[in-house]
């Protein structure tokens, strides 16, 4: 596997950003979360004047062999179509892009259809879905070192134009699945309580995906080992997120962490890098079952309680105005002195 160089954050610069905001022309503290945001992004900038200049959002595709399981109420062929249908502006992650200036990079690193020939989508194909992993891994260890190295390259082209802020999304039917059992092992936390609706499962559906998973885990054998784990239940599209996350940290860019789905591959990708969670901002606490105990493992506080579960990085699309207006609040807010204010704190 690709070995990253992920330096925690220096804090030394912590009192001066202190200082200043707390000397912005306003009763100290009461702009709440943005003042813990602005802290944040100023040290992973290192700088007292942030900024996050030309904002990307990678959206990666993949399909999962254990759909065929039964574990989705949709059918794969809805990846490639969704993936077709973003092409042409026509989804979630189009509109928040468009709305909030994101570079959008539609990527296919797994997905069981040949897109190869349809404009807009980055061709990045490992192989046409994973393998089904009730009966063995996923992926080879090839194919995990592969969609890491994808993940990183497609961090360095975002930073070739510029890009400070990053954002990732998924479209992968049966995607769920893995992060469940991600969480569940990497949490310590029983699988029931790791297993929701996913698109729409109903109750029965949810006890079939329950079966399914159980046997698939009972079958796996090397839970110490991260690597294994992730390469033994990951989709394509989700190790690349990890490997994006890595590389964005290790070249100390803002990470918007998105949902379900993305919390886990935040929470793989922290798992073998522990500093790596110094960059990421955690933007929402969706409506899948057990997304808030998986943050709960990182010790993460979301900005949204939208209900979301649509994916695709919509969360972490709909929370940048907050993260923004952080940013923007350090750089364009008079202080005391220069708008001859008293400090009433």
């Amino acid at each position: 596997m690709k070995n990253f160089s992920i330096i925690p954050v220096d804090h030394s610069l912590r009192e001066a950003i202190q200082q200043k905001i707390d000397n912005l022309n306003k009763p100290k503290g009461s702009l709440g979360r943005l003042e813990e945001l602005a802290m944040q992004i100023c040290l992973v900038q290192q700088t007292l004047s942030p900024s996050l200049s030309h904002p990307c959002h990678l959206l990666l595709g993949g399909d999962h062999g254990i759909e065929r399981e039964g574990v989705s109420v949709s059918p794969r062929e809805v990846t490639w179509q969704q993936m077709v249908n973003f092409t042409r502006g026509g989804g979630g992650v189009n509109m928040f892009c468009r709305q909030h200036g994101f570079d959008l990079k539609i990527v296919d690193v797994g997905v069981d259809y040949d897109l190869s020939q349809v404009p807009g989508i980055i061709d990045r194909k490992i192989a046409r879905g994973t393998r089904n992993f009730l009966h063995e891994a996923a992926m080879s260890e090839a194919e995990f070192d592969r969609a890491i190295e994808i993940g990183a390259e497609l961090v360095d082209d975002c930073v070739a134009s510029g890009c400070q802020v990053l954002c990732i999304g998924e479209m992968g039917i049966a995607n769920t699945s893995p992060s469940s059992i991600w969480m569940s092992l990497f949490g310590d936390i029983p699988l029931k309580d790791c297993i929701g609706a996913g698109a729409g499962l109903n109750h029965d559906g949810i006890r079939h995906k329950y079966e399914v998973l159980s046997k698939a885990m009972e079958r796996f054998t090397s839970r110490g080992d991260t690597r294994e784990v992730l390469r033994y239940f990951g989709g394509f599209e989700m190790i690349t997120a990890i490997g994006a996350m890595l590389r964005a940290a290790e070249q100390r860019l803002v990470i918007l962490v998105d949902g379900f789905i993305m919390t886990a591959c935040a929470l793989g990708a922290c798992r073998l890098y522990p500093q790596a969670q110094d960059y990421m901002i955690f933007t929402h606490c969706g409506d899948e079952s057990g997304h808030k105990m998986m943050l709960d493992i990182l010790d993460a506080k979301p900005l949204l309680h939208l209900g979301l579960r649509l994916g695709e990085g919509t969360g972490a699309l709909c929370a940048f105005p907050i993260v923004d207006s952080a940013v923007r609040m350090v750089r364009e807010m008079n202080n005391f002195d220069n708008a001859k204010i008293t400090k009433y704190f």
